[in-house]
């Protein structure tokens, strides 16, 4: 285990010429953490958790959204803490050990550049969809210049793309949750209050749907670190990750739950239009909106540049942590004008990498590659809520002063988190769909530590 005094990251950092700009606004990051849970995964993907769960959707929305907050809360005392570009792969080598800061560092790396690679494929395939006859690859291609053009140029350009991303995010569903409060209210023009009549049958394929819901929610929540990785680039980031962690709560609660309640109020949970449409626009359907899907397709169409967006910068960003740490290629840790141009680079380039493997093996390495990315975020949450468990202690004892941010009801929540997060590994592990995934996801963290083990004794020896 590492020092309890000694600093994780380099003094390189603060050389000149060597450091990351401190070009994020606060109404940057405030707009991220508001809407940086808000995806593609949300509008569309939550179809067919419905289908499985029906109304019981909100109940798995709310059980992994208290897991999904107990993180976020545990991740903000720590960035608070110690900020850094690093978040939770920082946090990780600073409390357990270096070889956990790689594993979960260079694992993260790998999820946020194939992630890329597929939101491009969804957001080329709504743009194919306006205009048939272009080439999907062309869109991915195009997509993928303008987003690490933008994160080569400076970060504040990724925080202005992200804030009105954020705004239409945020927008839609606060525009979707009003017509639905006021349609469900019986007081919508054109439509009649429907009471509890779709709800009666709340658990319709009992437990096993519930927990095909809960773990399709679970993994719904993708973006909560971007935010703390961020804020190592503003003016105060300790008072941009405590405000973050704060709201985390209420956004959770409006934006998760509250859509899933009005979807399956108002549209029966069994509408074949629900999955095929996604259910959002099933909704905006049934109540007579006109040109609903089409709002929608440019909503989700921002919501997957967004995330495209956000990926290229997080992936960035905990490259560059890690080669500060001196865990990988220095090459990586290039900085120009505040901006790790080389590790944006590559992130890019890997993330198209991921497309072509999708056109050239649809059929064996690129399932493959998504098996061994599926679980990567349940291992980051494991290793940040022990991280949390060591620092924390830490903290009080040695530097009391550093809690901006405090976990609820330290230690018990902690241990109640992680509880959650091994029933969620134990359901896992009982689904063959999500079997393999976390398996294979586990496989590669564990190969990644031992990498890490043994690159941090071969430096020793140095």
């Amino acid at each position: 285990m590492p020092s309890t005094t000694a600093p994780v990251e380099t003094p390189r950092q603060q050389r000149e010429g060597t450091a990351l700009s401190s070009g994020l606004k606060q109404r940057h990051l405030s707009m991220m953490a508001l809407a940086g849970v808000i995806g593609a995964g949300l509008f569309v993907g939550s179809g067919a958790g419905i289908a499985a769960a029906g109304p019981s959707i909100v109940l798995a929305y709310t059980l992994s959204g208290l897991l999904v907050m107990l993180v976020m809360r545990m991740l903000g005392e720590m960035s608070a803490a110690y900020p850094s570009s690093g978040s939770f792969s920082a946090h990780a080598g600073r409390a357990i050990g270096p070889w956990a800061g790689f594993a979960t560092g260079w694992s993260f790396w790998i999820l946020q550049c194939t992630v890329v690679g597929l939101e491009g494929i969804g957001a080329a395939h709504i743009v194919t969809g306006w205009l048939p006859g272009t080439p999907q690859w062309m869109w991915v291609a195009l997509f993928m210049a303008v987003f690490c053009g933008t994160n080569l140029a400076a970060v504040k350009n990724f925080g202005e793309f992200e804030f009105w991303f954020a705004a239409l995010k945020v927008g839609a569903i606060v525009l979707f949750l009003a017509l639905g409060a006021l349609a469900i209210a019986g007081v919508l023009p054109g439509t009649d209050a429907p009471g509890a009549s779709n709800l009666t049958d709340f658990l319709p394929h009992g437990g096993q749907g519930l927990v095909i819901g809960i773990l399709a929610s679970v993994f719904a929540y993708g973006g909560l670190e971007t935010v703390t990785i961020a804020a190592a680039e503003s003016e105060n980031p300790a008072q941009a990750v405590a405000k973050a962690a704060r709201t985390a709560m209420w956004r959770i609660a409006l934006f998760y739950i509250g859509s899933m309640a009005v979807v399956v109020t108002l549209v029966p949970w069994n509408s074949e239009e629900v999955v095929e449409k996604g259910p959002y626009v099933a909704t905006l359907d049934h109540l007579g909106i006109p040109g609903a899907g089409q709002l929608m397709n440019v909503v989700v169409l921002a919501a997957l540049l967004s995330a495209m967006n956000a990926n290229i910068y997080g992936g960035s960003r905990v490259a560059y942590s890690l080669v500060e740490r001196g865990q990988g290629p220095k090459a990586l840790g290039r900085v120009t004008g505040g901006v790790p141009r080389t590790a944006v680079l590559v992130s890019s380039a890997v993330g198209f990498c991921c497309v072509l493997l999708s056109y050239w093996r649809p059929k064996d390495i690129f399932p493959w590659l998504l098996n061994v990315i599926g679980a990567v975020t349940l291992v980051i949450w494991i290793v940040i809520a022990v991280s949390q468990l060591v620092l924390r202690r830490r903290l009080e004892r040695e530097e009391p002063e550093r809690l901006v941010v405090r976990m609820w009801a330290f230690p018990v929540l902690t241990w109640v988190a992680l509880a959650g997060m091994a029933a969620v590994f134990v359901l896992m592990a009982r689904q063959p769909d999500t079997r393999v995934q976390l398996y294979s996801s586990g496989a590669t963290t564990l190969f990644l530590a031992v990498v890490g083990y043994l690159w941090q004794r071969a430096r020793a020896r140095r």
